[in-house]
């Protein structure tokens, strides 16, 4: 197969373009793109586990683990231990971490709305059907059971 003929260079040149628009956008925040995404969903989810935070933003634990030690460096998030369960940190955005993340996002959703508005709902329809079959194809491929 040529180059151009391989759906995944397309894929990957297209997630890159996407990871650069919205490193642009929040930056002027002081976040990074997983930064911002772990402030996002923490936001939702005050007090969730750093295991499972990690896996909401698709990256390894010890990545999480670098992203939440450089957020509370930062004063973004704050980590206390569990009241009943003292083994387990719980971590919220501090008042900081949510101004930054509000800040990150007004940006970030701006992004996310240029693009939306460059199909229509039919479009954008298929295009959300066709990316599911590629995550369902790429997910339950067979070689990676081996």
């Amino acid at each position: 197969m040529s180059f151009d003929e391989r759906l995944g260079s397309h894929l990957k040149r297209v997630e890159q373009e996407l990871q650069a628009a919205k490193s642009a956008a929040v930056k002027p925040a002081g976040l990074t793109v997983p930064q911002y995404a772990a402030l996002f969903v923490l936001d939702e989810q005050p007090g969730i586990s750093a295991a499972e935070l990690a896996r909401r933003c698709a990256v390894t634990p010890q990545t999480m683990t670098t992203i939440l030690r450089n957020l509370e460096a930062g004063g973004l998030i704050e980590r206390t231990p569990h009241p009943l369960h003292k083994h387990v940190i719980e971590t919220r955005p501090t008042h900081a971490g949510r101004k930054a993340l509000d800040q990150a996002d007004k940006r970030a959703t701006g992004v996310e709305r240029r693009l939306a508005a460059a199909f229509s709902e039919e479009e954008a329809e298929i295009l959300r059907a066709l990316l599911a079959r590629v995550s369902e194809t790429l997910t339950t491929d067979p070689i990676l059971k081996g």
